[in-house]
Order: C-alpha cells, then sequence, then structure tokens
C-alpha cells in the first residue's frame, strides 16, 4: 500500500492513464504476438482496436477500402476481438471450398449465444448443429423444398400477394411487410404445416418482430455490445432487443403448442411435426443425450422462419425497386414474359425460357447483395493461409460483397448490368463468383427454396404489374442506397404497382 500511496502521489492521473494506454498497447501487442506470418492490417488502438477506423453502420464499406490497401485477406480488430476478412471470389471460395475443414466454424455473437444457448441451425457447432442441419435439410425436402409440391404453394401464395397489391389500386405504398407476409408464409406451410392469413394477430406479429430483430441485431450499438460486453450495460437497444426477442419466442411457442395439441403420427403435417415423432422415438428407445428436445425444436423453428424470410423478401423488394428505377429493363422483362407465357400461370419449368428474366433476378441477387459479410465464420483449427498465419478459434468474415462485386469477376460490378448472365446470344449463363448463399458445409441450406420463391414471385408480379415511382418522383429520384443490419435492403420508400392492362 505504501508504493502505491507514493505512486499516486508522484504522477498526476493524466500521466498514470497514459502509463496505462502503453501498458495495453504493449499487452494488445504481445497477446497477437507469434512467430508465424500474420494477416496484415490497420493498427489496433488499445482495448478499441480499429472501431475509430470503421464505418460502424456500413462496415463493408470499410473492408472494401482495406481489401484494395492489404490484399485478399486482412485483418482487422473490432474492440479487442481479432477478426480475419477473406476478400475476393477466389479467396473466398478456396477457404469455404478448399478448407472448409478449417473454415466451416461459426462464430457465435454473444448476445444471440444468450439466447440460442448453442442450438438451432444458424449459430450453433459440433454434433448438435450437424445433427439439426441434417435433419432439417432432409425433412424440408421431403415437405416439398424444390419439388412440384413447393411449386404450388408459392403459386398461392403468390396469387393473394398479387391480389393485396392489387387492392392499392395502382396508389404508391411500402411493400416492406406485405412481402415478408408472403414470403413467412411458404416457410411456416413447410414448418407448421399450414399458410397464415395476413390479417392473423399473432402472425403479423411474428413478422415485424422479427425483421425489427433482425434490424437491431446489425445495429451499431449491439455489434459494440457482442464485441465489448461492457459497452452493453450502456445501450437501450439491447434491451429492446432482448424485448423483442422475448415477444417473438411466445409467438412462436404459441404457434408451437398449437402443433403438439393437434399432433398425428399417421399425418405429418411439416417439420415440428416430423421433430415432435423423432423426439418421442428417442425417448421411448430411451436415448439419454439426444439433440431432439424443446429448446432445440424452438430455436431451429425460429433459425428456419429468420431465414426463410428476410433474405428472399429483402432480394424481392430491391428487384421491384430496380425495375422502377431501370424502366427499359423493366419492358424487356415483361415483353419476355408476354411472349414466352402470356396469360398463364408462371411455373418453374419457364426458367430455361426466360433468360433475360432469369438473368434480371440474378442480377438483383447480385448487386442487391443481401448478406454483405456473411454470417461469422471460427476456424476450427491453424491454418497457414495465403501465407498468413491463422489461429484456431479466430472469427473470420467470407466478405460475400467483394466477390459480387468482384472487378476480375464481373465486367460492371457496381451498375445493374443483366448481361452479366447472358452470353452473346441471349442464353443465360452461370457465373462462377455468383455466390449470394454463401458456400461450403454453411451454405444457406434454403438455397433450392429462394431460388423457386424468387422466380415464382418475381416472373408473376411482373407478368401482372408495372412498377413505377409514386407521382412527382423520378426514376433518378429513386433511392439504391441500402440500409439495414446483418442484412442489407433498400431505403424506405413507396412503390407503385400499377396493373397491367
Amino acid at each position: 500500500m505504501a508504493i502505491l500511496d507514493v505512486l499516486l502521489q508522484s504522477f498526476s492521473v493524466a500521466s498514470l492513464l497514459g502509463a496505462l494506454a502503453v501498458l495495453l498497447l504493449i499487452y494488445l501487442m504481445f497477446s497477437n504476438f507469434t512467430s508465424q506470418r500474420e494477416p496484415p492490417g490497420p493498427t489496433p488502438l488499445p482495448l478499441i482496436g480499429n472501431l475509430l477506423q470503421i464505418d460502424l453502420k456500413r462496415p463493408y464499406k470499410t473492408f472494401l477500402e482495406y481489401s484494395k490497401k492489404y490484399g485478399s485477406v486482412f485483418k482487422v480488430h473490432f474492440g479487442p476481438k481479432k477478426v480475419v476478412i477473406l476478400a475476393g471470389y477466389k479467396t473466398v471460395k478456396e477457404a469455404l471450398v478448399n478448407h472448409d475443414d478449417v473454415f466451416g466454424g461459426r462464430d457465435t455473437l454473444k448476445l444471440l449465444n444468450d439466447v440460442n444457448k448453442g442450438h438451432g441451425v444458424l449459430w450453433a457447432n459440433g454434433d448438435s448443429w450437424r445433427e439439426m442441419r441434417r435433419f432439417a435439410l432432409t425433412n424440408l425436402r421431403d415437405f416439398g423444398m424444390g419439388k412440384k409440391a413447393c411449386e404450388n404453394k408459392i403459386v398461392e401464395e403468390c396469387q393473394q400477394l398479387a391480389d393485396t397489391f392489387k387492392a392499392f389500386k395502382g396508389e404508391a405504398f411500402d411493400a416492406n411487410l406485405i412481402v415478408n407476409r408472403a414470403v413467412s408464409n411458404i416457410i411456416c406451410s413447410m414448418v407448421y404445416g399450414n399458410r397464415f392469413e395476413y390479417d392473423d394477430p399473432v402472425f403479423t406479429a411474428l413478422v415485424a418482430q422479427t425483421n425489427k430483430a433482425i434490424q437491431l441485431t446489425g445495429s451499431p450499438s449491439i455489434l459494440l455490445s457482442n464485441l465489448i460486453p461492457w459497452v452493453s450495460m450502456f445501450t437501450w437497444k439491447k434491451k429492446e432487443l432482448f424485448d423483442m426477442i422475448s415477444d417473438s419466442r411466445k409467438h412462436n411457442l404459441d404457434l408451437l403448442k398449437n402443433v403438439k395439441e393437434t399432433l398425428n403420427p399417421q399425418m405429418c403435417r411439416g417439420f415440428v411435426d416430423a421433430f415432435l415423432l423423432r423426439k418421442q422415438q428417442q425417448e421411448e428407445s430411451g436415448v439419454t443425450d439426444s439433440h431432439f428436445h424443446e429448446e432445440n425444436l424452438y430455436v431451429t423453428v425460429a433459425n428456419l422462419f429468420n431465414a426463410g424470410t428476410e433474405t428472399t423478401s429483402t432480394t424481392l423488394r430491391w428487384g421491384f425497386l430496380f425495375m422502377a428505377k431501370y424502366p427499359k429493363i423493366q419492358d424487356q422483362v415483361q415483353e419476355e414474359i408476354r411472349s414466352v407465357i402470356g396469360d398463364r400461370q408462371v411455373q418453374v419449368a419457364d426458367r430455361t425460357n426466360l433468360p433475360f428474366t432469369n438473368a434480371v433476378i440474378h442480377e438483383t441477387q447480385r448487386l442487391g447483395n443481401i448478406v454483405p459479410n456473411s454470417v461469422p465464420h471460427r476456424t476450427n483449427k491453424d491454418i497457414t493461409f495465403h501465407g498468413y498465419f491463422i489461429k484456431k478459434g479466430t472469427t473470420v468474415y467470407p466478405f460475400l460483397m467483394s466477390a459480387l462485386h468482384d472487378p476480375t469477376e464481373w465486367e460492371k460490378p457496381h451498375s445493374f448490368y443483366p448481361a452479366h448472365f447472358l452470353d452473346k446470344d441471349g442464353n443465360f449463363i452461370k457465373r462462377d463468383a455468383f455466390i449470394p448463399f454463401s458456400a461450403g458445409s454453411r451454405a444457406c441450406l434454403g438455397e433450392s427454396l429462394a431460388k423457386m420463391e424468387l422466380f415464382i414471385f418475381f416472373t408473376t408480379l411482373l407478368q401482372h404489374f408495372r412498377f413505377t415511382p409514386p407521382p412527382g418522383v423520378s426514376e433518378e429520384d429513386l433511392d439504391l442506397t441500402p440500409c439495414g443490419g446483418i442484412t442489407l435492403g433498400p431505403m424506405p420508400q413507396k412503390l407503385c404497382a400499377v396493373p397491367c392492362l
């Protein structure tokens, strides 16, 4: 204590704080020291890392600039947490496909881990994740994902959505929640075994809460709370997010309760039925360490609902906005639809005969760039990658935006240019760098469903409506600036869906 008293008398508070900052910097430098060559990156400050240098509202912008300066593999510090960014199509693909055993782990955000507790198919790892993902894939396919039965459900829902659009009689409206409800109903029909009316109070509340929770999860304050735990004490958004998740959980549990009460082993209606029956079988067999339990059911269903709603509905809204922004491209889409399909119902089989429409949908996904940073990965073991040492347990962002906007892969990476997906004769062509669903073992498990939804919804609605700016607003005035958190959607703005004559 005497030594401490002397120190306090000999130094000012400012001096002590300065000394502490130097010690923290030294600690940070040596805590990251390794004899191996680590990825380059901006120099971090004590405690806060590179947070002052990163645009927390649009971190992808900063990452693009850093990739030009540091190359395709670089690191940044979110507070004390080191994150490795993989940029460019070839680098992202090499990591996720060729080294999937290393880069296939999931880095769990602390606040979400407090909610999910390692369960589900999105934020989980290990045996539970593998079993849940395998079970979800198998059963979603059994209940129609990618098949004709699912196509019929999408067609039915598309007709309901078209009727809702018609009710606006060509006047401007915000399609956000309306499209969300339609897309949500597809995953609901496969998970719960039935769709919901758009005015169902539980369903509409669940969709709205999911939409808001995803926005909050990607907000700068929640991002900081995940990276620097003590920050969460000073952000009111943490409470708002938890309240939102709590309300969403209550609504999901109400839906699950109804399914349980009407469970019939002889008639499996959807994923929840299949899960409950597997759970019952394992209990009867005396299995004590089963992953088929109530909490895993709830979290998995919530993961499927969230992922099955947000990305597809956001992509569709980008599509409507691009059509209103670029009316000549919309003219070409509608002319192709009229000449090939006419007035009959759109079918998935029509995709091969609608190359320009298909190209427009793909270009919407590419430029819309819904999940720019991907969901964070984590290395399962040490690796030397592109000459740099990356330690086991390191958080890794496969920067999908850098692949979808890679100037070495795309002729006009920052423009809406459907010709990216067309050959000189106008035939549709696949592009290797088109990876909006990510790649490897963590690729979106609902990819085939999303592709079917996007084609039927987009083509059917363009068959019946012309999307235009509101009266008094020009095409040039429509804002293509993305907004959002984990996912990027269009800025809130109204459009007109004018019925085609």
